[in-house]
């Protein structure tokens, strides 16, 4: 089903949803397509007119009901997390505090939305800048974190007094419908969230970013279709974030604790099956630690338990999909025909309770930059292990690629740490640190990772417009 203007909506045209783990169907629901999109748009800007004057307080009051609501269903949220998405219970529990913490912390953000006043030029002058909504937002969210992806997007644009139509992946949407279940009780005005779900993604694509009611645009997901959207939404000059690919280097210089740096890759490859734009995609470890590094790693890697995520003590759930199995299999292949050695994994599983979408964490020696995996986002749980020898080789093949998302670099050395740092030419660094995500920081990428910023402030001022004033004083 799909909720428009305060109201849940039934369909003829249904969709089955799957779990990824066993092929089972969990729920059949109500879809809709483009013009439904433009009913909510229409119901999104109408509501923008009086959601837009509403005070800081009163948004907060809103957003922390929500909260409230989304505390008391952690479990049920988690639940349909690793129903629909398939990785592990206590990642999909984590996934949902991570959710709640945004909507938590923009509830804060909302009042703190400040203008300037500037110093005036001439004696008889005023000047000042308020900041004020964007107007109705699109959204589109992407399957790999199917909760806290909506929340990172709607929190700070409900904050900012903006109104939304959003559009979830359709391999995950009762993630999204739980979330709006929990604005809908809270009280949110008609029209101020409106969720549209369908397996149109091109034609509700083409409502968002065609309608001149809709003055930003805000999208996680490919390159490719990020490329298309901005491109789509220059016609009408819409405000536009994107969050896209990445191809994330992970360096292990010699002086790096190796221990540390092997369980740094399990939490920033393997976790979520290495379905997540950071995940590391190109393992870097100095010529001169590098047998011992991916012995440790190779270890460490066939230890990992595969699984269904409903399972305790599962590590590793399934891909998304065929497609996405697929892909495992042609870049394992590609790699073993130029030269590469497969030391763990590097197999679709055979997993015992049921047909889900299972590849074994991989491990890769002998990585060149001429095999598939070097330069295409894998997405997936394989870790290719590539050797140099300077600093000045790696920067440069880290830096070769179209992506600039977020990098890892391993070392003892401060004045190293500083240089990479400076060096890495990606959003997003961490230095001897997996995991540099917190809801306080910007999180977006450069070059062909896309364009603005999520959480902080720094999110918030994605969803807000500069105005100047002068006044004169006759």
């Amino acid at each position: 089903m799909y909720y428009i203007n305060g109201e849940w909506h039934e369909s003829d045209q249904k969709e089955q949803i799957t779990n990824p783990a066993t092929l089972e169907v969990i729920d059949t629901i109500s879809v809709c397509g483009a013009e439904e999109t433009k009913v909510a748009i229409a119901a999104a800007k109408e509501a923008f007119k009086s959601w837009k004057k509403t005070t800081g307080d009163q948004r907060s009051a809103y957003l922390s009901k929500t909260v409230k609501l989304m505390k008391a269903r952690v479990d049920e949220l988690a639940q349909i997390i690793t129903l629909e998405n398939g990785k592990p219970l206590p990642d999909a529990k984590r996934e949902v505090l991570g959710a709640i913490s945004y909507l938590d912390w923009y509830a804060e953000e909302a009042k703190r939305i400040y203008g300037e006043v500037l110093p005036a030029s001439h004696k008889d002058k005023s000047l000042m800048v308020i900041k004020q909504p964007v107007g109705v937002c699109g959204a589109i969210t992407p399957w790999n974190f199917p909760l806290s992806m909506i929340t990172r997007k709607l929190a700070p644009a409900l904050a900012a007094g903006c109104t939304v139509v959003l559009k979830p992946a359709m391999e995950t949407p009762l993630s999204a419908i739980k979330v709006f279940e929990c604005f809908h009780e809270a009280g949110l005005p008609k029209g101020v969230v409106n969720l549209v779900i369908g397996p149109d993604a091109e034609g509700i694509g083409k409502e968002l970013t065609s309608s001149t009611d809709v003055r930003k645009l805000t999208f996680t997901g490919s390159t490719f279709v990020g490329k298309k959207l901005v491109r789509d939404s220059a016609d009408t000059m819409k405000k536009v974030s994107m969050e896209l690919g990445g191809h994330a280097p992970y360096i292990v210089f010699e002086d790096a604790d190796i221990d540390l740096a092997v369980e740094g890759v399990m939490l920033s490859k393997f976790k979520n099956s290495g379905q997540t734009c950071i995940s590391t995609n190109r393992v870097y470890a100095h010529k001169s630690i590098a047998e011992e590094f991916a012995e440790k790693l190779a270890k460490r890697t066939a230890e990992l338990k595969i699984g269904d995520g409903l399972e305790e003590g599962t590590d590793v759930g399934p891909l998304i999909n065929k497609k996405s199995l697929d892909k495992m299999k042609e870049q394992v292949e590609d790699a073993v025909k130029n030269n590469a050695k497969v030391v763990t994994g590097g197999n679709v599983y055979d997993y015992e309770d049921g047909d889900g979408y299972f590849f074994e964490p991989t491990v890769i020696l002998n990585a060149t930059d001429d095999m598939v995996i070097a330069s295409e986002e894998t997405f997936g749980p394989i870790a290719p292990v590539f050797t140099f020898e300077s600093e000045e080789e790696i920067v440069e093949k880290a830096n070769n690629t179209l992506y600039g998302l977020a990098a890892y670099c391993y070392t003892k050395n401060l004045g190293r740490g500083l240089r990479m740092m400076k060096e890495l030419e990606f959003g997003i660094i961490g230095i001897n640190d997996p995991a540099p995500i917190v809801i306080q920081a910007p999180f977006g990428g450069i070059k062909e990772s896309g364009m603005g910023k999520e959480g902080g402030k720094f999110g918030l001022e994605e969803y807000l417009e500069e105005k100047f004033v002068s006044i004169y004083e006759n």
